[in-house]
């Protein structure tokens, strides 16, 4: 049995949600709550697996609350709203439902929830910081993208785009180049130039100008080149002189 709450300040939107999760067996709503306000106190009088969330609300929006709170319970957003969706699947929401809400959707979200809590009880502890944060989601061509740090190659700036080239294709998406910087492990990804970002693990060939990274040139700034290198080569190779 999976223990929820509902945060709405509709109570249409609340009374709905309720209702849905009345008609799961495995599911059991312990409590309402109209603010993000009334979350802190409800987690503290009752054990919850399953928070469902609103966006828009009076006082502290719920992806405030989120970001406020980084362990908070597994969180189902509910909004009228579909440009949340990036920032809300950036804070490691599990699901996102538009208003009105089918039951239909409602049940997906529903089992990806299941097949999450089976996996949290099943290992006994939840996933790190680190674990948490080794994806994200982007919108490129009218949905959403799950991009896997572990597959980047590198992301370069175009204006108001980044391109995110990976291992397995490339995405073009409208953000700025440090939106997705800030997604990342910076021991992991270096900034070499000011429109790119590269994967250390990635670069097979360092020249004076340029990275080599699979069948890419990547160019290397003058600007950029004395922090690079010896992070790429280590001191013992790297000249103090620059070269």
């Amino acid at each position: 049995m999976m223990r929820c709450i509902v945060i709405d300040d509709e109570p249409l939107a609340r009374e709905c949600i309720t209702n849905y999760i009345d008609q799961i067996d495995l599911l059991t709503c312990v409590e309402t709550g109209t603010s993000a306000l009334d979350i802190p106190r409800i987690l503290e009088e009752t054990e919850v697996d399953v928070l469902f969330l609103d966006v828009q609300m009076p006082l502290m929006n719920g992806l405030e609350y989120l970001k406020s709170n980084p362990n908070a319970p597994m969180t189902i957003l509910t909004t009228a709203f579909p440009n949340y969706a990036i920032e809300g699947f950036n804070l490691n929401v599990l699901d996102y439902l538009l208003k009105p809400i089918s039951f239909n959707r409602f049940f997906t979200a529903i089992t990806k929830a299941k097949h999450q809590y089976q996996l949290l009880n099943q290992n006994g502890t939840p996933p790190t910081k680190e674990e948490e944060s080794s994806c994200f989601f982007i919108k490129c061509d009218g949905k959403y993208e799950k991009i896997n740090n572990d597959d980047i190659l590198f992301i370069q700036a175009m204006q108001n785009y980044v391109i995110i080239q990976t291992t397995k294709r490339k995405y073009i998406t409208l953000l700025f180049l440090k939106n997705v910087e800030e997604k990342l492990n910076s021991d992991a990804f270096i900034r070499v130039h000011k429109s790119y970002v590269v994967a250390i693990d990635k670069i097979e060939g360092v020249a004076q100008h340029e990275l080599q990274i699979a069948s890419h040139k990547i160019p290397l700034s003058r600007n950029y080149r004395k922090a690079v290198v010896p992070k790429i080569l280590g001191d013992n190779l790297w000249d103090k002189n620059g070269n």
